[in-house]
């Protein structure tokens, strides 16, 4: 007949005093106090691993802070856990593992983890402006939240306020950072589900605002204000590259002469510059070289094509091509970004393949196997397409208007 164990009462674990060795006092069904000779006091549950069957100690804490009817409800949860073949030790190790992630994955812990990864595949600009609009919006209320608690009526509730303010683009773009965020957590196993998956259909949508930009037949009257305009020659020739090349303004305005190659008439723009963080090749043209060499006096002993007034060392603003043009009372009817949609809308007037304006343009192929075949096959095509559009250029700037025309009028005589 199995040995009965006399339960513990309140007055032996309260008056149990210290020896010279440590020993245990037992209550029964696993649960024993184990007596220090310092005095402490230290419950354990003492059981059989459910698939080692090693014997095995589970603290449940010390007297008098956990109680003996404390200490019993805590052995009673153990032996519940073993009856379900669950190990109590290891399960408590993974609770407070649990815990610890809750307090470490906050919200604005994960979003640096994210932008750890987005980095690589957006420019630096971007990922600070990114990163900037979070913090001015959403991390003072929401950053130091578990990911886990973080909410769609929580969110909401803060972009109510922006939206109230007709900052309607700021709402969209906070929902989609905060959905790739949370997309990322459920991507690294730290919450099951997006909460915020459709949180952007509950607000206004900001109505598009297409850049201003002007019409084909309108390039003329362009190149004659370039022409005319009381704007530094460099600036001029600014101008004149970014419409000949279909660049962005801050690729144009950044360009380096040790990403041109003359002898293959190639401008290759690095990952780095790029918006979508992959490097761009431009050929050259007649034209375009003409420019080149107009500028290589001006600037070829500085690192950049165009370089800044100020400080040389250093190139010109992407912001100096929009203000020349406001100078030349152009304001409303196109930027220098529009000059990427007069190329476009021009060349595809003409029939040139779409596919080839947009491997022009740098604008990239969701399906990246494609976009990658299209760039290297491309490259050819957009060769006759890229001179196409420059002496297209030139044409429409009748009377000479066009430095890169003059100067290969010029070249063409003094053969």
């Amino acid at each position: 007949m199995a040995k009965q164990t006399t339960q513990l009462s309140d007055t032996e674990v309260k008056n149990a005093k210290s020896r010279d060795k440590e020993y245990h006092l037992f209550d029964g069904h696993g649960l024993r106090l184990r007596i220090k000779p310092n005095g402490s006091k230290l419950w354990l549950f003492n059981y059989t691993h459910p698939l080692t069957k090693k014997r095995n100690n589970l603290g449940l804490g010390s007297y008098p802070t956990v109680s003996l009817a404390l200490a019993r409800k805590k052995a009673v949860s153990a032996r519940e856990l073993l009856a379900e073949d669950i190990d109590p030790k290891a399960h408590r190790e993974d609770q407070i593992a649990k815990k610890a992630a809750i307090i470490e994955h906050t919200l604005i812990n994960v979003a640096k983890d994210w932008m750890e990864c987005k980095k690589e595949a957006v420019t630096e600009k971007h990922a600070a402006k990114t990163w900037s609009s979070l913090e001015l919006h959403i991390f003072s209320d929401l950053g130091k939240l578990p990911i886990s608690q973080i909410t769609a009526p929580k969110v909401i509730t803060i972009l109510r306020t922006i939206e109230a303010k007709g900052h309607l683009d700021t709402v969209k773009r906070l929902c989609q950072r905060l959905n790739e965020i949370m997309v990322f957590a459920v991507n690294t196993g730290l919450i099951h589900s997006n909460p915020l998956s459709g949180i952007k259909s509950v607000f206004k949508q900001p109505k598009k605002n297409h850049l201003s930009a002007m019409q084909p037949h309108e390039l003329p009257e362009l190149m004659q204000a370039i022409a005319n305009a009381s704007i530094q020659r460099l600036t001029r020739l600014l101008l004149e590259w970014q419409l000949h090349t279909m660049t962005r303004p801050n690729e144009a305005a950044s360009a380096r002469w040790d990403e041109i190659d003359q002898e293959n008439r190639l401008w290759t723009i690095p990952a780095s510059k790029m918006k979508m963080r992959r490097a761009h090749q431009i050929p050259l043209t007649d034209e375009t070289i003409t420019l080149l060499e107009i500028l290589r006096p001006i600037s070829g002993h500085r690192e950049y094509l165009f370089p800044a007034a100020r400080n040389p060392k250093t190139h010109y603003s992407e912001q100096t091509a929009n203000a020349s043009l406001i100078r030349m009372q152009l304001k409303g009817r196109t930027t220098a970004h529009g000059f990427r949609s007069l190329a476009s809308t021009t060349l595809n007037e003409q029939g040139f393949d779409p596919d080839v304006i947009e491997a022009a343009l740098a604008h990239t192929d969701k399906n990246q196997v494609r976009s990658a075949y299209n760039r290297s096959v491309y490259l050819e095509r957009r060769k006759v397409m890229m001179a196409w559009w420059s002496e297209h250029i030139t044409q429409a700037a009748q009377g000479n208007l066009s430095l890169a025309q003059n100067n290969t009028n010029l070249r063409l005589i003094a053969n």
